[in-house]
């Protein structure tokens, strides 16, 4: 097996890693304004389109973190978001000499919630929903229930080659995350008492925009146990997307205090 990966700039390692949509793409407005800081490196997740797989291992997400922890040569900084964010969490875990520090941006971790069991019935209604008429319907409605809304491009955008190429992988992207990560990774319970001892390196990265929404309720239940407070980071779900300079500022800024502290 081959990861996709991509490594741009110098400096300090900052390892990114992609969520659900799979392909670490989305990360590149991000990473070219954090270039000239770091040694950024991209990979996209095993099972992805460009990072193809025989088979999916029955623990996923330990291969996982298996696989981001070999992309760290030296102590490296991490990014993770959404499933990714889980990575990240999980490889602070693991691989706690590997972790300068660790961004989780709002890991999914329905299984923290106090309303987890109706939140779970939710996403498995999503997976029923892609089974019986695919991913489109699916989308749509797991959209709806996270509060990402679909934001039309301005009249006359034409996407770029990159984006172009990226919209055709998500033909394998979107169902495979649906089949392997919708319902499993939110059911993940991360070792809390091993996220304590390390609690000094980590931040808890939620958008401003994400206020209320699901994806920003796990990160308050896990400021409340582990005692870090939530940092907030411009936009929402996919901020470093739609704000990527902003991001980027607010990100090496989190970087070099809890480099520091």
């Amino acid at each position: 097996m081959t990861l996709y990966s991509k490594t741009i700039g110098d400096g300090p390692l900052l390892l990114f890693i992609v969520g659900g949509n799979g392909d670490s793409t989305v990360f590149e407005g991000v990473a070219a304004q954090l270039a000239d800081k770091y040694r950024v490196v991209l990979y996209d997740r095993a099972g992805f389109a460009r990072s193809p797989v025989d088979s999916v291992p029955a623990d996923r997400l330990a291969a996982d973190v298996e696989d981001a922890a070999s992309f760290l040569d030296e102590p490296g900084y991490v990014f993770g978001s959404s499933s990714g964010a889980i990575v990240a969490l999980e490889l602070m875990t693991k691989w706690p000499s590997k972790v300068r520090v660790g961004v989780p941006h709002e890991a999914p971790l329905i299984s923290l919630l106090p309303e987890r069991d109706e939140w779970l019935s939710r996403m498995d209604g999503v997976y029923d929903l892609f089974r019986a008429e695919g991913p489109d319907p699916a989308m749509a409605r797991f959209g709806q229930l996270v509060g990402l809304a679909q934001q039309a491009p301005p009249p006359g955008f034409e996407p770029p080659p990159a984006m172009r190429e990226m919209f055709e992988r998500m033909r394998h992207n979107v169902p495979f995350w649906l089949e392997h990560e919708l319902r499993q990774y939110p059911r993940h319970e991360p070792d809390l008492t091993a996220l304590a001892a390390g609690k000094d390196k980590l931040v808890l990265a939620s958008g401003v925009e994400s206020k209320g929404l699901l994806p920003y309720l796990p990160n308050i239940v896990l400021s409340e146990r582990l005692g870090v407070p939530v940092t907030e980071f411009p936009g929402d779900h996919l901020g470093y997307v739609r704000h990527p300079v902003e991001f980027a500022a607010r990100l090496h800024e989190v970087l070099s205090s809890a480099g520091t502290s």
